[in-house]
């Protein structure tokens, strides 16, 4: 039996890496709750922010946390164009023509990402990838609390972004009622693309936050993008507040189902909660019916 230390340094940590796993769920849901579809190329757009950060560690000799400042604005900039040149022209106003597109999507980048990188694994080595940080008797991971810090302000940014400025008005507008935003002048296209993305920027820091401690390759994106569904689900289809809660919920899950059943069993409590939320709540615990 595991001492009481060991237990809630594991819970503390999976708290921490939990926070990540919500700033990847914001975007699904962001996406969800304006443009009602679910982006099926949510993991391999991540799996390019990923990359991003590599190339820009290996090539330029930038810290992966500095890295973000570059990767974030170019994938915001791959999010509006991938919405306005390519989603919405090829979905014609369909939903499930969005999801056959963005599922093309997923499945090109993947392969363009196999072409270009092979499928040999990348990592980045950082003087703190195995540094920890005390706390009382407890000795938390360096990445994850800065993981923690750097999740927090960029939810805290986004709830600015959405409350306290115009695109975010226009953004809340066109996820209420899309007929009346349009007929008061909002332009639902620009919209789309702006909300696309910031979800995708989303990706970006998540990125960044991951690459110190998780390796890459081009199918990495589709292992975390399962976890983040399972969080959109927990906390309710289109909901941030859910999100961010479900994020954390799910961190610790997997932290407690680690230490209990091993590594390799790690997401059996994930999935265990994605089942039991399905068959009981289906509507999340912060989702409208």
């Amino acid at each position: 039996m595991y001492s009481p230390t060991i237990i809630l340094e594991a819970l503390v940590n999976g708290l921490m890496l939990g926070a990540v796993y919500a700033l990847i769920a914001l975007g699904l849901t962001l996406i969800y709750g304006v443009l009602h579809i679910v982006n099926f190329a949510h993991g391999a757009l991540l799996t390019v922010s990923m990359y991003l950060v590599w190339i820009g560690c290996e090539y330029f000799g930038l810290d992966p946390y500095v890295a973000i400042l570059f990767v974030t604005p170019a994938m915001f900039a791959i999010g509006y164009f991938l919405q306005r040149l390519v989603i919405g022209p090829a979905s014609r106003g369909s939903d499930n023509g969005i999801l056959l597109v963005t599922l093309g999507l997923s499945i090109v980048i993947q392969n363009l990402l196999l072409a270009g990188f092979n499928s040999d694994t990348r990592t980045i080595v950082t003087d703190y990838a195995f540094g920890v940080i005390p706390l009382g008797p407890l000795l938390l991971s360096q990445p994850r609390v800065i993981g923690l810090a750097v999740s927090v302000v960029t939810a805290g940014l986004l709830w600015l972004v959405l409350n306290r400025t115009d695109i975010g008005k226009a953004i809340r507008a066109v996820a209420k009622e899309k007929l009346g935003a349009s007929l008061v002048g909002i332009d639902v296209a620009h919209v789309y693309a702006m909300t696309f993305a910031i979800g995708t920027a989303c990706l970006a820091i998540a990125g960044g936050l991951l690459m110190p401690s998780f390796y890459v390759s081009p199918t990495t994106g589709a292992a975390f993008v399962l976890v983040a569904f399972t969080i959109v689900v927990l906390g309710g289809m289109g909901s941030i507040p859910g999100a961010l809660i479900g994020g954390l919920l799910i961190g610790v899950v997997e932290a407690a189902s680690s230490l209990f059943l091993g590594d390799s069993l790690g997401q059996i409590g994930i999935f265990l909660i994605f089942i039991l939320v399905l068959l009981f709540k289906p509507t999340g615990l912060f989702g409208a019916r």
